[in-house]
């Protein structure tokens, strides 16, 4: 498959003077750059500064800190990166916490810039090639409406501008503008993206039409939302009802059930689209084996599951980037991985049963046996103790030549016979890696290729990091639905996921069907960045995010006369114990302020722009 290259060029050439030297000398180009004006009427190398507009995807979501660690999903197994000055609502102009340079303020400014840049050349083309143009252009302009999209949905309304400043501008600074016009400006961008994109092949990568109205989708289900409805949202927060410019965060006046209209119109026009999709018209539930392998196939975008995906961030071997070490990020420290996000409790529990009811700890038969007969989903997307694995590193093997994750203690017979503790090769008293262990109990397994062969720090991946996903659509529409009153219609979609998941069917309506869709996107969704948004437009982060980190301790002790001198995971042989336990405050001690519903913007950025206002609560 054909893929994007991200590529570096510079574009302005270097100036200086040298006296009694020679003309030829001094007139001499460089060797390392291109002049703007031969970028712009050279149709190759104006394809290549677009294909760098790119950049600024970065690794997707794909690197060793995932914003999922900053939601009730995950947890980061390592201090000092910033993440818990926002997980326990510390963020201040001064230390915002950990940003990811895909939404750093100041990164996503400078990559509009480029693409205002670019845009503005291809409206008076210098080389003739109309089809390309067009191409070109509709790029530019989904690309701006993606950093545009990236900055609204953290900050809140900011600054557009829709040209490139030049040191002739008499004024560089510009005030922040209202969310809507915020969101009218991305639409429209999106609008004309998706015009301009019609009917081409594109690259794996780049941007399409379908990308361009999925992204338009996702915006008009954001701004609909409670976060972004002033009234609604000073109803449920003081912090917001104090701030004088409302308009900023949200819409202060109109319909929002025409806001819920627009988002649902823009949904359907994705789900429309032919070609994409996977696995969307089984009529029955799949089987727990095909409905976990249809939820690996998505995430791996593989054995047509890369029909779901609509945009990616994509990673070759060849070129060997940290998009393309989520092995190694996230694996079990047993297998020489870091073990960086690891799943909390919270986010396990969450997971179903298998005949849609909800896991409960306070059923014995739940709590006795708690990773059987659940949400196939849960076991393609989490390692827990027990699970089936890959085959371990050699130094390793002997230790576990049944290749299953190991986070517990367990009683193992010495050589005199006396039972003795022996600690999991995953966990935090481990004889590999102990300080590369998690501290929940978990590893996650979704986005982590399972070929035996990519198993160490030394192997890379080629999974693509998902921004947009047909199923995203499927669920911006259903969600819709349900606000507007539209149950049936909702459920129709829903069950689309359910089904292919190997689930049952939802059945509810009004407040209870709004329940269940949320949960269903929180599982489907996990570590793809959504949760982190959704549990702000929401406004339940309260109620979510507040709620302190959790794991398991997992305890196996050998039944009568049983005995075992090298530990496996044996029912028969062990008799299990989990027990629940929130992390210790010294690691992690989650709390939410109201404030953190939106990021705030650094006070260099603040400093240099004397027009903005800060963001509330700091």
């Amino acid at each position: 498959m054909k893929r994007i290259k991200i590529l570096a060029i510079s574009f302005f050439t270097a100036g200086f003077t040298m006296m009694s030297c020679n003309d030829d000398f001094v007139n001499t180009k460089p060797l390392d750059a291109v002049s703007e004006s031969a970028v712009w009427s050279d149709a190759a190398l104006t394809d290549a500064f677009v294909t760098n507009l790119y950049g600024g995807f970065g690794n997707g979501g794909f690197d060793e800190q995932m914003l999922a660690s900053l939601t009730d999903e995950t947890m980061f197994t390592h201090p000092g990166r910033g993440i818990t000055t926002i997980t326990e609502a510390r963020s201040n102009p001064a230390d915002n916490g950990w940003i990811n340079g895909t939404l750093a303020w100041a990164n996503m400014y400078s990559r509009i810039r480029a693409c205002n840049l670019a845009i503005q050349n291809l409206e008076k083309p210098q080389f003739n090639d109309p089809t390309l143009v067009n191409r070109l252009m509709g790029e530019a302009k989904f690309m701006r409406a993606y950093y545009y999209h990236q900055l609204v949905r953290y900050y809140g309304g900011v600054p557009i501008v829709d040209k490139a400043y030049t040191l002739d501008d008499p004024d560089l600074l510009a005030e922040r503008k209202s969310y809507e016009e915020c969101i009218n400006f991305i639409v429209k961008d999106c609008d004309e993206a998706a015009k301009l994109l019609d009917g081409r092949t594109m690259a794996a990568g780049r941007a399409t039409k379908a990308a361009a109205l999925a992204l338009k989708a996702r915006n008009l289900l954001y701004a609909a939302s409670d976060l972004h409805d002033m009234t609604t949202a000073k109803a449920k927060s003081p912090t917001l009802a104090a701030y004088a410019k409302a308009e900023i965060l949200g819409y202060t006046s109109g319909n929002r059930s025409e806001r819920w209209q627009k988002a649902k119109d823009a949904a359907k026009a994705v789900l429309d689209l032919a070609g994409l999709g996977y696995q969307v018209s089984l009529t029955a539930p799949a089987t727990k084996e095909d409905a976990t392998n249809n939820y690996m196939n998505i995430a791996l975008a593989r054995n047509g599951g890369e029909k779901d995906l609509i945009l990616g961030r994509y990673f070759i071997n060849a070129k060997q980037e940290n998009g393309g070490r989520q092995g190694l990020f996230n694996g079990p420290n047993g297998y020489h991985n870091w073990a960086g996000n690891t799943p909390i409790q919270l986010m396990i529990d969450d997971y179903e049963m298998m005949d849609g009811t909800k896991f409960d700890w306070n059923k014995p038969e739940h709590a006795a046996n708690p990773y059987q007969n659940r949400d196939p989903r849960m076991y393609a997307s989490i390692l827990y103790d027990g699970a089936n694995w890959k085959p371990r590193t050699a130094d390793v093997a002997t230790k576990d030549p049944a290749n299953q994750i190991q986070t517990g203690s367990y009683e193992v017979t010495n050589a005199s016979g006396a039972k003795v503790q022996y600690f999991g090769l995953d966990t935090r008293q481990s004889s590999v890696e102990d300080w590369n262990g998690s501290y929940t109990g978990y590893y996650v397994r979704k986005f982590i290729d399972p070929n035996p062969s990519i198993v160490d720090q030394n192997s890379w991946q080629q999974i693509p990091w998902p921004f947009l996903r047909y199923t995203e659509a499927i669920f911006n529409y259903a969600e819709a639905c349900i606000e507007l009153g539209q149950d049936a219609e909702a459920r129709t979609w829903l069950n689309k996921i359910r089904f292919r998941s190997g689930m049952p069917a939802l059945t509810e309506s009004g407040d209870a069907l709004r329940e269940r869709y949320r949960n269903e996107r929180r599982i489907e969704m996990f570590l793809e960045e959504q949760r982190f948004h959704d549990t702000r437009r929401w406004m339940i982060a309260d109620k979510t995010l507040a709620r302190k980190a959790n794991g398991i301790t997992v305890i196996g002790k050998l039944k009568t006369g049983k005995t075992m001198s090298l530990y496996k995971y044996d029912p028969t042989s062990y008799d299990y114990t989990y027990k629940v336990f929130e992390i210790d405050p010294g690691k992690e001690n989650r709390a939410w302020l109201d404030k953190m519903y939106y990021l705030p913007i650094h006070r260099d950025e603040m400093n240099r722009n004397n027009k903005l206002v800060q963001n509330p609560g700091y």
